[in-house]
């Protein structure tokens, strides 16, 4: 299987399987001497992990994780960076009924498909229990972005019908994590936890929105013409399970405008070249201009209902799947950290590539 690696200098590859013995990444490309603040990596990953609240699986991982090279008295080496986390509560038989079965708009057509063989086990590789290992080196992304002062945050702005509609720039990403949906308004996380809870009281699922702004990147970032800022962007958010959707800017919003009214005027405050609007969301001819980069990602319903489907087995008779397990009602709630890590991923790898990355601690 190819495809397990993201970035071009600072670069990733996850590896391990829902239900195998663990998870990890591998960091290529890391620049030497970044403090490495364990307890943050730790803070993150128990953002994403499973068993967190009411709303989500009741998946108990702890998901604990253990740096195995390119770090010494804190400090990264250089050297690849190795991080693994070992799983805990797998209970591969709540898999057994689909062994031979393909579950609807799940990988287990296409990966036998393509493969022959795969594991069933909560999905195998392409479960979401992957990310975890994503989020760890995000962790690692964001301690290098704040070196220079560069921000990154994501918060739920939609599940179902209830959409947040404040301004990007007015939210207060700080409180994201002042409620169990991670909405950065308590009033609508009130009605989006009552709806995910009782959507999954139906045996249903729901899908929802992520919002992610990234502040104080310098200009000059993205390498046109295919490798622009906003493509790989989107070709990180893409890569996340279950999303179905990425724009960025004033993305799809933008067809019903005038270029009169689309355009962002540039000014000059105090001898800084500042746009007064942002519909190009930071980003203009693929290079970042220094204002923020905002982008939102739409996530379908998940896949597995606690509902009988009509669906057919391996040698494509007719049968009936019946979904086990615990599963999230709406995945939003923990793959606010995915977001903010991939976005991360892809911010450190392009300021690398542009030659404005500094080593401020060194």
């Amino acid at each position: 299987m190819s495809g397990n690696s993201f970035g071009k200098i600072f670069k990733i590859t996850t590896y391990g399987e829902s239900h195998g013995s663990g998870i990890g990444v591998v960091i290529d490309g890391c620049p030497s001497g970044i403090q490495i603040d364990t307890q943050y990596i730790q803070n993150e990953l128990s953002r994403r992990r499973p068993g967190q609240s009411a709303i989500t699986t009741q998946r108990k991982e702890e998901d604990t994780f253990v740096i195995q090279s390119g770090v010494f008295e804190n400090k990264t080496t250089g050297t690849p960076i190795s991080i693994f986390i070992k799983n805990k509560d797998q209970k591969s038989k709540d898999y057994s009924h689909i062994a031979d079965s393909f579950r609807p708009s799940h990988a287990d057509m296409t990966y036998t498909a393509k493969y022959g063989h795969r594991d069933y086990r909560g999905g195998g590789r392409s479960s979401a229990r992957e990310t975890a290992a994503r989020v760890a080196a995000g962790a690692i992304a964001k301690m290098i972005l704040s070196q220079h002062n560069i921000e990154v945050y994501a918060g739920v702005t939609g599940v179902g019908d209830i959409t947040l509609d404040t301004p990007e720039d007015q939210i207060d990403w700080a409180s994201v994590d002042n409620n169990i949906v991670r909405c950065p308004d308590n009033d609508y996380a009130d009605k989006m936890e009552k709806l995910i809870k009782a959507t999954r009281k139906k045996g249903d699922t729901i899908g929802g929105k992520i919002t992610c702004i990234i502040n104080n990147v310098p200009v000059g970032l993205g390498e046109p013409v295919f490798d622009k800022l906003h493509a790989d962007l989107g070709k990180a958010m893409l890569s996340i399970n279950a999303v179905k959707g990425f724009e960025y800017g004033s993305g799809f919003s933008s067809i019903n405008m005038n270029g009169s009214e689309h355009n962002d005027l540039w000014e000059n405050i105090d001898g800084k070249l500042i746009t007064k609007t942002n519909h190009s969301g930071g980003v203009q001819g693929g290079i970042s201009n220094g204002m923020p980069i905002y982008c939102n990602v739409a996530f379908k319903p998940v896949a597995t209902i606690m509902q009988d489907q009509s669906s057919v087995t391996t040698d494509g008779e007719e049968t009936t799947v019946t979904g086990k397990g615990r599963h999230d009602p709406c995945v939003v709630p923990r793959a606010v950290p995915i977001v903010e890590a991939m976005a991360a991923l892809v911010i450190v790898d392009h300021l690398i590539r542009s030659g404005l990355y500094k080593n401020i601690s060194k």
